[in-house]
């Protein structure tokens, strides 16, 4: 038995049911002891991140504003298996496994509010000036220090992780959309990427998050806007296609020609699986960049954090998902909607891509060439910044120039390399991150609850009065 065999063995034990199950478990505590906070205050939180209200915290203590400390967690967690992760969610559950990743999505916006909330609580300042945050300052200061085996736990498969799904993976995909699509040779993909990788992250935190915040709204613009072409012109199909979506969840896809069927159970497990993989949700990633935001409370962070879950899960993978069920690319005989067959070798990325072609022609199959790029690109960029704050807590801030070669170094590889492996095995880290991460949040809920009751009885309250005497 090889490498690949043991780490598939392991996966399929860290990612089964149980391991579900505890994540799905503790969005949903969390919303019900949170009194469903991320639906009574969304709107409030996109007015944080995108609105006046970020700028009235710029003399509190942080390295970037909300707005860019979100979009550095977006550029990390937008990526490509929000383009081919949908698409393998679909075709392995039907349109049902939509529904469930919006539930998971749903959950995980209290999931990912509590860990941002942890992170500025409980931040620290390096010996740079700059903060540090993340599941492992949580579980150590917030816990106590008979935790320390696991923040140590977190940090270490942290940093690894970050070489493998946040960076070799990523180069690896970018090229082979750059030689599929442009003949560009691999080797000289990794030689631009390792470039423009060293230039954006020796700048550290702030020209990373200049960059995230660049480089985010063309992605959501290139590939958002495709998608919402597809469906303008297709618009007599969008309320059909959320039909599916709504019978498949509760109901098999019965099978048809050569399409086996799928039952209700693999539409839950793989729109609960992707859905994860898709925000991140759990995983703990968004503390390690929540803690560098300027914010005066703990809450103002979180709820901008939140609003990064819904903007990945309910806006960028229905806009995928609903394109593959409006050309019908999820089932190969054309489903129900279009009828036309398809290729059914095609998975993952050139699935959507083809269903993009479908109807854009040429010009929808570069949309997602580009999007892979873009999306890959910032990903490695923001992973970087997770990758950074695990290794600097393991091993102090002075390694860190260490660590950034050897990440630039996987990013050159990637793009060489079969990566079966480092996928195997980042796929190993990320479960080994998402365990000692979801123990803290569901033992620190009383935190996370003060600190919200808090915000909303005190600092909120003020704010309003304030403004209303001023208007």
């Amino acid at each position: 038995m090889d490498i690949l065999d043991i780490l598939g063995k392991i996966n399929n034990v860290l990612w089964g049911p149980p391991s579900l199950i505890l994540l799905f478990g503790t969005g949903l505590f969390l919303t019900l002891v949170l009194k469903g906070l991320q639906f009574r205050r969304l709107i409030y939180a996109f007015k944080i991140g995108f609105g006046k209200e970020d700028s009235k915290d710029a003399a509190a203590e942080g390295d970037v504003s909300h707005f860019k400390a979100l979009m550095t967690a977006l550029a990390a967690t937008i990526g490509n298996g929000n383009i081919a992760g949908v698409a393998t969610a679909i075709t392995l559950g039907g349109p049902g496994a939509i529904f469930w990743m919006w539930i998971v999505g749903l959950l995980g916006m209290a999931t990912k509010y509590a860990e941002a909330l942890l992170a500025v609580k409980y931040r620290v300042k390096n010996d740079k000036g700059e903060y540090s945050s993340g599941p492992m300052y949580y579980i150590e200061r917030g816990l106590g220090r008979k935790f320390k085996a696991l923040a140590v736990a977190f940090a270490l498969f942290g940093a690894f992780a970050a070489l493998g799904i946040g960076n070799s993976v990523q180069s690896n995909t970018i090229a082979d959309v750059t030689s599929n699509s442009f003949g560009m040779a691999n080797w000289v993909t990794g030689l631009i990427l390792v470039v423009l990788v060293s230039v954006i992250i020796f700048g550290g935190i702030q020209r990373i998050s200049t960059v995230a915040s660049f480089f985010v709204p063309i992605m959501a613009f290139l590939y958002m806007g495709g998608a919402f072409i597809i469906l303008i012109l297709n618009y007599d199909m969008i309320i059909p296609a959320f039909e599916l979506i709504f019978y498949y969840a509760f109901n098999p896809v019965a099978a048809a020609g050569g399409f086996l069927g799928i039952v209700v159970s693999e539409a839950i497990r793989n729109g609960v699986a992707r859905g994860i993989f898709s925000n991140e949700a759990g995983l703990g990633t968004a503390a390690l960049i929540a803690g560098n935001a300027r914010a005066d409370h703990p809450v103002k962070q979180a709820l901008v954090a939140m609003t990064g879950t819904f903007i990945v899960t309910i806006v960028v993978c229905t806009m995928t998902g609903l394109t593959l069920l409006i050309t019908g690319f999820w089932d190969p005989s054309g489903g129900v909607l279009s009828g036309v067959a398809h290729d059914a070798t095609l998975e993952g990325g050139a699935l959507t891509s083809a269903a993009f072609g479908s109807v854009l022609g040429v010009v929808g199959e570069y949309i997602v060439s580009f999007s892979v790029i873009f999306f890959g690109f910032s990903t490695i960029v923001g992973w970087y910044v997770y990758g950074e704050k695990c290794f600097e807590y393991l091993a102090g801030s002075k390694g860190i120039a260490g660590y950034r070669l050897v990440y630039i170094a996987a990013c050159g590889v990637g793009t060489v390399a079969n990566l079966a492996t480092v996928w195997a095995f980042a796929d190993m880290a990320n479960a080994l991150m998402m365990i000692p991460n979801l123990i803290a949040l569901l033992l620190l809920w009383k935190v996370i609850v003060a600190e919200t009751n808090d915000y909303f009885n005190n600092f909120y309250e003020a704010a309003k009065t304030t403004a209303k005497q001023a208007s």
